[in-house]
């Protein structure tokens, strides 16, 4: 196999749908001309949506990872919407160019209040007989640039090469050509072969067939699905089934926390406060153990949701610890140029919420123990101060000044320890 660099451009409800590689819906076409045209959902934020074109209905109550059926539409009208299948309220407009009598897929992407668009033209030529053609399209622009490997089911990536690489968030990889059969794909981020995205056991690339592998978007903004659309045909939904955990012990008087999820070392006995890594678990119900001070906490067993990000806070006096399931949003600012940050106070024994401030400006207020803030976004700088203060202190119990606050990056602000010994850490993590 052979890797290719990102190549076809993405087209979304901002661009004009120009003639540029090989997603452009190019050519002319006289008024008499028709092409077909159906949709693809792939936004999990809405449930159904709907296409019409030129006023005219096209498709309707299209759910995630489903595609509605071709339509014919003049060449000569082609202004389309994709709406919300109840109300009918318009997410997303565009006015693409396109050929006579060809065949088109519009992908909805992104999430509500958000929705983009990219046009799949379904023109490629068939490969020979025993070799399959796949394209790679990345529609998770929060994932950043991935790669993709194919192989066989129980191959180590260890030694094989990308079918498609540095797959940057809207764009796609070139047709590649490859022998037809049934691969395990995974994707990972680029470069990175340990940092695993998605994992398709199995899918089919059939003799002679062409296919799209549609990259989408999860809650978390880190993990990947997979929607595999052959051209021409049905698609495929490959969900991802993993979500992402960590803990973040922060449990007074220098304790020892431990954690396991499912069986699996989430933290190896280690003193608070600290910050573990992200690790991908299966999604659903889960076993989670924890024990501070070699003692075991009854726990409430949590369900972590496919595709999210979770910080399991460990937090408390020594004497009472408890344990704080915390939804993380990692996805990339949606504003070129300004970041996310939130803070997280896992403080024991504070009575007290905190405030985050950032060039003295407050971006939380009355962070609770136990607790995180809501994202804000602000924008980026070469020299920040960031403090944390507290109503019951007249000195800020965190601080950093000339701090670099790097553009579409994700921070999390920890105030951690006792209220007699509160440390701080920040966390970039994107």
């Amino acid at each position: 196999m052979s890797s290719f660099p990102s190549a076809a451009r993405l087209f979304s409800v901002s661009l004009s749908l120009a003639c540029v590689g090989l997603l452009s819906a190019c050519g002319g076409g006289s008024s008499s001309s028709n092409s077909n045209i159906r949709l693809l959902n792939a936004t999990s934020s809405y449930s159904t949506l709907a296409l019409t074109v030129n006023d005219v209905s096209v498709n309707s109550a299209v759910a995630y990872a489903a595609l509605g059926a071709y339509s014919s539409v003049s060449n000569s009208a082609t202004v389309s919407q994709v709406q919300t299948s109840g109300v009918g309220t318009t997410v997303a407009s565009l006015t693409p160019t396109l050929a006579k009598d060809s065949n088109y897929t519009l992908i909805a992407y992104g999430w509500s209040g958000a929705v983009h668009t990219s046009l799949l033209q379904e023109a490629q030529d068939a490969p020979a007989a025993a070799k399959a053609k796949l394209l790679v399209l990345n529609l998770a622009p929060d994932a950043g640039a991935l790669d993709v490997y194919l192989t066989a089911s129980g191959d180590s990536l260890d030694n094989a090469a990308a079918v498609a690489t540095n797959v940057a968030g809207g764009y796609s990889s070139s047709y590649n050509t490859i022998n037809s059969g049934t691969y395990r794909v995974q994707v990972t981020g680029y470069g990175k072969r340990a940092d695993l995205r998605l994992d398709i056991p199995a899918i089919t690339l059939a003799s002679a067939g062409v296919a799209t592998l549609v990259i989408t978007a999860t809650d978390g903004g880190v993990l990947v699905n997979g929607i595999l659309v052959a051209q021409q045909g049905a698609a495929t939904n490959y969900a991802s089934n993993v979500s992402r955990a960590r803990v973040v012990a922060s449990v007074a008087d220098n304790s020892l926390v431990a954690a396991t999820l499912n069986g699996n070392t989430l933290l190896g006995s280690s003193v608070a406060p600290t910050i573990g890594e992200y690790q991908n678990f299966a999604a659903g119900s889960s076993t989670l153990a924890v024990t501070v001070n070699a003692v075991p906490l009854t726990v409430t067993t949590p369900t972590l949701k496919a595709g999210a990000d979770y910080t399991l806070l460990v937090w408390g006096p020594a004497s009472a610890p408890q344990v704080t399931v915390l939804a993380d949003d990692n996805r990339l600012p949606a504003t070129t140029g300004t970041v996310k940050m939130r803070m997280v106070n896992g403080v024991a024994g504070a009575q007290t919420g905190l405030t985050l401030s950032l060039d003295y400006s407050a971006i939380a207020t009355n962070v609770l123990p136990g607790t995180s803030s809501v994202a804000a976004t602000v924008p980026s700088s070469t020299a920040s101060l960031l403090s944390v203060t507290s109503p019951s202190s007249s000195a800020s119990i965190y601080s950093i000044a000339d701090l670099p606050v790097v553009a579409n990056g994700i921070y999390t602000v920890f105030a951690l320890g006792g209220s007699s010994n509160t440390t701080g850490s920040l966390r970039r993590e994107r």
